[in-house]
């Protein structure tokens, strides 16, 4: 028995959130490998051929002192920092993050979002749904589960074979798709299982595979249906992924020279190792990758959680933006960051904000999107969307398209084996694509 239990999160509600996934000694819900590869994929899907990287801001982040700053609001609710003037025209953020202002042109920050609600929960950043739609269902499978469904478990190329959607935090969920569109979660030995155990070696690892092959053209002679011969893909595919070793390989940031670990501070921040393993994990054919940054729940000492908080994600992030730009693969990645919902205009008696999801903020960079723009405004105290409102399903609608994926007329099955759309908002935004 295999099992990942993810890192304890505890909210200002009380409730720990533990993402605990067991995997008995067949698999993935009792499937095995080649089984999870063999999944099907939706008919007739357009790939672009974009990946994505989503990076969850768990708690809850402040808009008022990271994307939208309002300085000339009453002090109560301003707060302490100012804005700075980014590389785009009129686009500002906040002073504590001067290297990702240095890239504004590169970056597209929705600050009329709307649909927000007020939850503890990762789904709204994963999917566009609360987390309590179709919940006897499941819940609504996230962006990597969908890009599972769609594009298929695994992503074969001429260089090897990878998952479609890594989770290095462990805080997406399938939702009615199932463990089988699940993503992999490369800890413990999860990890380990990347790579053939020594004792075996790939010679006899080939022995195994070369028996297997044996016994399953036995079975063949009585099969009538054809199975047994995709079967032979499949599992040629989850021989590939683990004697490639190319994912493990992404795994290992101590490949990267001294001054890029430096650079992303992998020594001591676990977050600058994921925004680095993120990138490496794009590159060797993962389509999808996510992880979370916690400690976002600032009903108190708001300020000084900031002055530690914006720093290493400005550097973070602007870390993997330059890199994705250096390496030709910005325009082919698609960036996403955000939150449950914002945090109260109103400093509130413990120097904190509380939350507000009458307002909000969604981070975009590369992927395609027309960047170097902030879209909507909030009014003057940034209460409420008052200029060109944005449903956060609109924004996910746009993450579709530009994977390829026609949110106008693909639905996914639930396990009644009704339809349902991806999205319930399908307008796409036109001043990004």
């Amino acid at each position: 028995m295999l099992g990942f239990l993810g890192s304890k999160n505890s909210f200002c509600d009380g409730v720990n959130r533990r993402d605990f996934l067991k995997i008995g000694g067949a698999g993935f819900a009792g499937l095995t490998l080649a089984q999870l590869l063999q999944a099907e994929a939706v008919a007739g899907a357009k790939a672009t051929g974009r990946s994505v990287i989503n990076i969850y801001l768990s708690g809850g982040p402040t808009h008022m002192d990271t994307f939208d700053l309002k300085p000339e609001a009453p002090r109560e609710f301003r707060g302490e920092f100012s804005p700075i003037a980014t590389k785009a025209q009129g686009v500002e953020i906040c002073e504590l993050m001067p290297r990702l202002a240095s890239l504004g042109d590169k970056i597209a920050i929705v600050r009329s979002t709307s649909g927000v609600n007020n939850e503890h929960a990762p789904t709204q950043s994963d999917s566009g749904w609360r987390q309590r739609d179709l919940q006897q269902l499941g819940g609504h499978p996230g962006l990597g589960p969908v890009m599972s469904k769609v594009f298929g478990p695994a992503n074969v190329t001429d260089e090897g074979v990878a998952p479609t959607a890594m989770d290095l935090t462990g805080w997406t969920k399938p939702g009615f798709l199932g463990q089988t569109h699940s993503a992999y979660r490369p800890d413990g030995t999860g990890k380990q299982n990347l790579t053939l155990d020594k004792k075996l070696g790939e010679e006899r690892f080939n022995d195994r595979q070369d028996l297997l092959g044996s016994l399953d053209r036995m079975r063949r002679q009585v099969d009538a249906s054809g199975m047994m011969d995709a079967m032979d893909s499949f599992s040629q595919r989850a021989a590939g992924l683990i004697t490639s070793g190319r994912v493990a390989k992404a795994l290992d940031y101590n490949e990267e020279s001294a001054e890029v670990q430096l650079r992303y501070d992998t020594k001591k921040s676990g977050d600058g190792r994921n925004f680095l393993l993120a990138r490496r994990l794009i590159e060797a054919g993962v389509r999808n990758v996510a992880f979370s940054i916690g400690g976002w729940d600032t009903h108190g000492n708001n300020f000084k959680s900031m002055r530690t908080k914006l720093p290493s994600l400005d550097s973070g992030l602007s870390n993997l933006i330059t890199d994705l730009e250096d390496r030709g693969r910005l325009d082919d990645t698609l960036i996403l960051m955000s939150g449950e919902f914002g945090r109260t205009p109103r400093i509130n008696g413990n120097a904190g904000r509380d939350h507000w999801p009458q307002a909000s903020f969604f981070f975009m960079a590369g992927g395609g999107l027309r960047t170097g723009q902030v879209i909507g405004a909030t009014n003057r105290l940034g209460e409420r969307p008052v200029d060109r409102p944005v449903h956060l399903q609109e924004i996910f609608a746009t993450i579709y398209h530009q994977l390829g994926i026609d949110v106008q007329t693909t639905t996914l099955s639930d396990p009644n084996g009704r339809p349902q759309f991806l999205v319930e908002h399908r307008q796409i935004i036109p001043e990004l694509v």
